[in-house]
């Protein structure tokens, strides 16, 4: 590796033995990596000896993600910092790992574009970190999280080799099962990143309510309007008067507060502008503020971006829970964190990005303290508890790790998570890469109390009837054919080959126009589905051609299917049905599988149903789509296969196949 870049000392050793929590691990030894090749070889000696490696950017997770649990080597990608290119006229950029999201940010700005994930530790932040952890921030409410924003990477894999995936790429989404992966999966050499152009105009509208209920139901009737704000914050008043102490920021007095921002064109923001002041006031805000000029702006951003700080000024340690619900629920969760924090005996400050019911309550202490410590952690573990039996998810933009392994139980079936672990052993059979991470390790005890998410709605008739068909299949060791309405897949199935015919599959099972969310069956028409998501005032951002939707999933004929995907019910070959994701629209629990999906042919498993995300205004999408015929697939991707149909029995139509 290069001359001066390994560090074993005790002292560099323990500084590079924690993130943001409060676990600690030395590692052995610390790569300074510069170069891929450093990356490359440090990779290739640890397999070849068997040593744990864990990639880290700027240590600033706050899930325990880059602790080295079993020592080994640390390879730090901080010093693989540049800039590779920036493309004006495309709108993309080729970054390193360790390349600062805010540095990211000013040379984007300088040529009118900006890259739009903006975590709140942006400023310090790495966007490789941001990718493993599929960051979100503030402004992913209008334009998305880390994954909808990169469009390709390269990885050293597990094994040392040196690959690299792309949203173009035929067979399953490879990419995405990288993104948020929390370098489980491999390490992060080169990120190809979207950039997008800078708005024409920018409005920021502050607003006090007299409780966290009603400024909620403002937050649900602006987007119902069919206003898509670019940042819709909130706050509660022990969090604003912990921000305000020793300056006046100006915000009002009341139990809670949101920061809306808007951008766009002129007249559009103008319009949106006036919408969202009526609706604060009617929603009951006696307090509406807007910002006259981009320095005021600056002032009522100062406090939510300084929240973290704030907090950190009144003791030596914050607790940062990061949940998420149905947007509709955070009445609910706030009342029943209110309430865990008091059986506790410790104070939560709230912080949300209201829009995507994503909240963060945090909570100060003093681990010098070991029972007070004890309670806070119990009290954080509880809220995260809170957040899935309303539907929502263990985490929302800042990682499972270590800290939450343990309580992926509550979210995920034993076969999901059993799905979860052959997937990592697909790519990384030796566990060398971050090991000990995400999931709950085989025989670990399941936590208190169990599995607690709400039940999804029952399978259908035609669905159960499929998972009793495929489970008969199984026991006769027959192989398996998907079909929907026949409009894409090749070749007649097979003499002796199972077909599992999915256009039984036809209902919508939860239109959800409050949260704005569809889950519907695989099997339905899409002009049909469209159709009918207009006469609810709904839309969605997917082509509208012929065929079925799990048709259309199955072959992902266009890139931006991926978007707005939150999840799926797959049948497997054994029988066994897991739940990916889920119907919030952040979640980064778990390798994100659904979309790992998209692309495979039916080759991976039958999708018996699909979660989106849905809008109060009609989106732009094709009318058409090209013709497609299965791809060839990469050799990772046909690992990874493996672990979704160990025995092979679900026909592979790619050319190869034979």
């Amino acid at each position: 590796v290069t001359p001066g870049s390994l560090l074993t000392s005790e002292s560099d050793r323990a500084v590079y033995s924690y993130d943001g929590t409060l676990t600690r691990v030395r590692p052995d030894a610390v790569l300074l990596a510069r170069t891929l090749e450093d990356v490359r070889r440090a990779v290739a000696w640890c397999v070849e000896r068997k040593v744990p490696f864990v990639a880290r950017g700027a240590g600033t997770n706050l899930s325990g993600g880059c602790v080295p649990l079993k020592g080994g080597l640390i390879i730090s990608l901080a010093r693989m910092n540049r800039i590779l290119s920036l493309d004006a006229a495309g709108r993309t950029a080729c970054v390193e790992p360790g390349v600062i999201n805010l540095d990211l940010q000013k040379e984007a700005e300088k040529v009118g574009l900006f890259y739009a994930p903006d975590p709140a530790s942006f400023r310090v932040s790495t966007v490789g970190g941001n990718a493993a952890e599929n960051a979100g921030g503030p402004r992913c409410l209008k334009y998305g999280v880390t994954t909808n924003h990169v469009l390709a990477v390269e990885a050293v894999m597990p094994d040392g080799s040196l690959a690299r995936f792309s949203h173009e790429d035929g067979g399953p989404e490879m990419t995405s099962l990288l993104i948020g992966s929390e370098g489980t999966l491999g390490i992060l050499t080169k990120i190809w990143v979207k950039l997008t152009p800078l708005p024409a105009d920018t409005r920021t509208i502050l607003a006090g309510f007299a409780s966290i209920d009603s400024a909620v139901e403002c937050v649900s009737a602006i987007i119902a309007a069919g206003i898509l704000p670019k940042c819709l914050e909130a706050m509660d008043r022990p969090t604003v008067e912990s921000v305000e102490v020793g300056r006046d920021l100006g915000y009002p007095k009341d139990p809670a507060i949101l920061l809306i921002e808007l951008d766009g064109e002129r007249g559009a923001c103008d319009r949106d502008a006036e919408g969202v002041e009526r609706l604060c006031r009617q929603s009951g805000a006696a307090n509406v503020r807007a910002a006259t000029d981009p320095a005021e702006r600056e002032r009522l951003w100062e406090g939510r971006r300084g929240a973290y700080a704030a907090l950190a000024r009144l003791a030596p340690n914050v607790l940062v829970e990061d949940g998420v619900v149905p947007r509709d629920k955070l009445p609910e969760v706030v009342r029943r964190i209110q309430l865990i924090a008091a059986e506790h005996r410790v104070k939560a400050y709230l912080l949300f990005h209201a829009g995507d019911g994503n909240i963060h309550p945090n909570i100060i202490y003093d681990e010098r303290d070991a029972e007070l410590t004890a309670r806070v952690m119990s009290a954080g573990h509880a809220m995260l508890q809170a957040c899935v039996e309303l539907g929502g998810s263990l985490s929302g933009e800042h990682g499972i790790g270590l800290d939450k392994r343990d309580a992926m139980a509550w979210l995920f079936t034993p076969e999901t998570l059993a799905l979860f672990r052959r997937v990592k052993e697909s790519l990384d059979g030796d566990r060398l890469a971050n090991p000990d991470k995400l999931f709950p390790l085989p025989g670990e005890p399941r936590p208190r109390p169990g599995f607690v998410r709400p039940p999804s709605p029952a399978l259908s008739e035609h669905a159960s009837h499929l998972v009793e068909k495929v489970r008969d299949a199984a026991s006769r060791g027959a192989r398996l054919r998907v079909r929907g309405a026949s409009t894409r897949l090749p070749d007649p199935t097979p003499e002796g080959a199972v077909e599992l015919l999915t256009t039984g599959m036809s209902r919508i099972l939860d239109l959800d126009r409050r949260n704005l969310t569809l889950t519907v069956e695989s099997g339905i028409s899409l002009h049909g589905l469209h159709r009918e998501l207009e006469t609810h005032r709904c839309h969605l951002r997917l082509p509208k051609v012929g065929g079925t939707l799990g048709g259309l999933l199955a072959t992902r004929p266009w890139p931006g299917i991926r978007e707005d995907l939150l999840g799926m019910r797959l049948l497997l070959s054994n029988g066994d049905v897991v739940e990916l994701g889920g119907k919030v629209v952040k979640n980064v629990a778990g390798y994100d599988l659904s979309r790992f999906v998209l692309g495979s042919w039916g080759s991976v498993g039958v999708i018996l149903e699909a979660t989106f995300k849905l809008y109060a205004f009609p989106p732009d999408v094709p009318h058409s789509v090209p013709a497609q015929s299965p791809p060839e697939w990469n050799a990772w991707a046909r690992k990874v296969r493996g672990a979704f149909d160990p025995d092979g029995r679900f026909i592979d139509f790619s050319p190869s196949r034979h």
